[in-house]
């Protein structure tokens, strides 16, 4: 299980430089700051998927439609859980505080695993 959290860190450190790198790419390709942000995270999220996927939670095997909005679903949960964290941080350490954002993705990254674990990419049952 450790393992497979390190994993999924790394999945998301990679994740998050690629899509940095497509919204700065799209910043200096002359796209709009929404568009190179939408094109970053729309990268970004491919990514984590496929590296998720195989790489962390070693799946294989054709992809469905089913796993893939399971894994949308998991995401928007976690960032939905990100922001509340953040918003109550805040309301503790000061609107600006960089420190609110720890719980945030600490939030984020326990609640993105274990849905990823046992909702996302948890293996059928043999029959």
């Amino acid at each position: 299980m450790i393992a497979r959290l390190f994993r999924f860190v790394l999945t998301g450190l990679a994740n998050s430089a690629v899509g940095w790198a497509v919204i700065f790419g799209g910043l200096w390709a002359g796209m709009s700051g929404l568009g190179a942000n939408a094109a970053g995270y729309a990268v970004g999220l491919a990514l984590s998927f496929t590296l998720n996927r195989r790489f962390v939670f070693g799946m294989t095997g054709a992809v469905s439609g089913r796993e893939v909005a399971k894994f949308l679903a998991a995401f928007a949960v976690a960032y939905g859980a990100n922001v509340a964290v953040l918003l109550a941080a805040q309301s503790v350490l000061g609107a600006d505080s960089a420190l609110a954002q720890l719980p945030a993705i600490g939030a984020y990254i326990v609640i993105f695993f274990v849905l990823s674990q046992f909702f996302v990419f948890k293996p059928a049952v043999s029959e």
